[in-house]
């Protein structure tokens, strides 16, 4: 899909997860996204309760990560997460899957895993992405989980967490758009630093970009 310019902002979830960040940074990126217009910020799940606070009931949502950034805590704590954090104002979530259970095969436990937090999601209405972390899997493998996704009708599938030195490509958004069902959008994050890469990767079927160049991105 082309996208003109000047509407990229509304797709960007501005983002700031490193794990030395203060409250001031927080606050500041919270007023970025109010004058940007971005669709949300992208935060740790210690300041969730305090970025509502600070937008209040402004229409910027509120976007926070479980299991971050490895994904291998367990199930029960990853659904403590989500409940934690939707508790405290969050809209949307992001949980990183157990790469470590996938390249065992072990795909009971994974579709354990994602129906679990599907479920502890959606049953307070709210969105939940599936970060993925492509790099790290094949495409058999990749394959396979946008199939469990399908199954536990994840609202979204992500990319990457940004962790992992990953610069995700178009090719990888249209590779997800051929295997996830036509209601399952995409986020795409890892390595988007211009205008040119965040365009490309929409035209490639992301609905989302996350991004903590987001101000360079749209050219500020």
């Amino acid at each position: 899909m082309k996208l003109d310019k000047s509407k990229l902002s509304q797709y960007i979830e501005h983002t700031l997860l490193q794990p030395n960040i203060e409250k001031e940074a927080v606050k500041n990126l919270c007023y970025e996204a109010i004058n940007h217009h971005f669709y949300g910020v992208c935060i740790p799940p210690y300041y969730v309760k305090y970025a509502k606070q600070v937008l209040s009931k402004l229409p910027v949502k509120i976007v926070t990560v479980v299991g971050f950034p490895m994904g291998y805590s367990t199930t029960p704590a990853k659904v403590e997460e989500v409940k934690k954090a939707l508790h405290e104002g969050a809209d949307e979530v992001d949980v990183v899957v157990n790469i470590a259970a996938i390249k065992n095969k072990d795909w009971g436990y994974i579709r354990n895993d994602i129906q679990s937090v599907t479920a502890a999601t959606h049953i307070q209405g709210r969105v939940i992405k599936i970060i993925l972390e492509t790099a790290l899997l094949n495409d058999e493998e990749i394959k396979r989980m946008c199939d469990i996704c399908n199954l536990n009708m994840v609202n979204f599938v992500k990319t990457a967490t940004g962790f992992n030195q990953v610069n995700t490509s178009p090719e990888v958004i249209k590779l997800l758009k051929g295997y996830i069902d036509k209601d399952i959008q995409i986020k795409a994050s890892g390595g988007i630093k211009t205008t040119a890469d965040a365009l490309a990767l929409i035209e490639a079927g992301a609905s989302r970009i996350g991004a903590s160049r987001s101000l360079q991105i749209i050219g500020q």
